[in-house]
């Protein structure tokens, strides 16, 4: 008895070792080919803090590729919410009109560093999309990159993808062509870039960007960068005193209009007739009120007109994201639409279709850095 009962657990043995060594990885999975769709992120909040690794998730980017893809570009913040450190470079992408979102999609990871900022561009031509960040050492903070004591400075790089967004190019510096050595802190965006479509710029991709001189006065200044050969060169534009982050337009007449963050409660802007190499002096728009932070503007064409839209936190505090429409070249903001009256910061605009617009913004309950949410609205709401 004794000898039968170890025959028997033997044969057992023998039997599913047989069974496991004959299994390729695929048998052993039991739905070797999942659906993409059973694991795709349902809109609206497609990042949340404290999952994928990341303590949270900022500093959000949307395009819409040639072939309609949406690209929702954020920063991977690994060990806290703060603007150095860890940080990656990730998006999500939908080709279902933002109903679903992929997993995530490295964009660029540089170990312990900072990697960040996104400003995506898309050339409807080619289906390239053009990306401009910006990089600093992950030991290094702000205080010491303005004081100039820091053991590196900022630096900004170019990448592109010709596949739709999922894969991308080894970033490459492009810092000596568009940052001057007396800059400290440095930001592309973090908004999409536009390519110009009226001559005699035309083709020109443009970029907004901000800067703080390094020393005590640390003066801010808005500026853009800008590319006439389809991102092989880079040049850096005119700047515009007192600005910060930026965001950028072209108008119905071809001029460039560039929308300020700056210390006071409201929004401030300058235009460009000459492709963005120059502004004129900024003025504040009291339409426009603003909790110092980021903004998105937009220029489209709608049954052929022109119209401009708008979104910001339009309050005192990072609250009420707001999307405000113009009809006439931004000189009056008189329709807007409330997308969430509770905790908000940056945002981005994209036209998702000639009748609905996309915004990807950070939102939450308790602080505005809890989501990344994407939501549409239908135009003929902002009234």
């Amino acid at each position: 008895m004794k000898h039968s009962k170890y025959s028997f657990i033997l044969t057992v043995i023998l039997l599913l070792f047989t069974v496991c060594s004959n299994d390729t990885p695929g048998d052993m999975n039991p739905n070797p080919n999942p659906d993409p769709s059973n694991d795709m992120i349902k809109a609206p909040e497609i990042y949340k803090a404290s999952t994928e690794g990341y303590s949270c998730f900022r500093i959000p980017a949307i395009v819409q590729t040639k072939n309609r893809t949406l690209l929702a570009f954020a920063e991977g913040r690994k060990r806290n919410c703060r603007d150095e450190g860890d940080i990656d470079l990730v998006l999500r992408r939908s080709t279902d009109n933002g109903e679903t979102w992929s997993d995530l999609v490295m964009v660029w990871d540089d170990a312990d560093n900072t990697c960040g900022n996104p400003s995506p561009i898309v050339d409807m031509e080619t289906g390239r999309i053009h990306l401009l960040m910006t990089w600093n050492l992950g030991e290094d903070n702000i205080g010491a990159i303005n004081a100039g004591t820091s053991k590196d400075t900022r630096r900004v790089f170019y990448s592109w993808s010709d596949d739709d967004g999922l894969t991308w190019v080894k970033p490459k510096e492009i810092t000596s062509s568009v940052k001057n050595p007396a800059w400290g802190w440095y930001a592309t965006g973090p908004c999409h870039g536009i390519i110009l479509t009226k001559e005699p710029y035309k083709g020109r991709i443009v970029v907004p960007c901000d800067y703080i001189e390094v020393g005590p006065g640390r003066k801010q200044y808005s500026h853009v960068i800008y590319s006439d050969d389809k991102g092989e060169t880079w040049k850096i534009g005119g700047t515009s005193v007192g600005g910060n982050e930026s965001t950028v337009a072209e108008l119905s007449d071809g001029r460039l209009m560039l929308n300020m963050r700056n210390s006071s409660p409201y929004r401030t802007f300058a235009f460009s007739s000459d492709g963005g190499e120059t502004w004129t002096a900024s003025r504040q728009d009291y339409a426009l009120p603003d909790p110092t932070c980021q903004a998105s503007i937009l220029n489209t064409l709608i049954n052929d007109k022109h119209f401009l839209f708008f979104s910001n936190a339009a309050s005192a505090s990072r609250i009420n994201m707001t999307i405000k429409k113009s009809s006439d070249n931004g000189a009056t903001w008189p329709y807007s639409y409330i997308i969430n009256s509770g905790p908000s910061a940056y945002s981005d605009i994209v036209m998702v279709s000639e009748n609905e617009i996309g915004i990807l913004y950070e939102k939450g309950n308790n602080n505005p850095y809890e989501k990344i949410s994407f939501e549409k609205i239908n135009v003929q709401k902002i009234k």
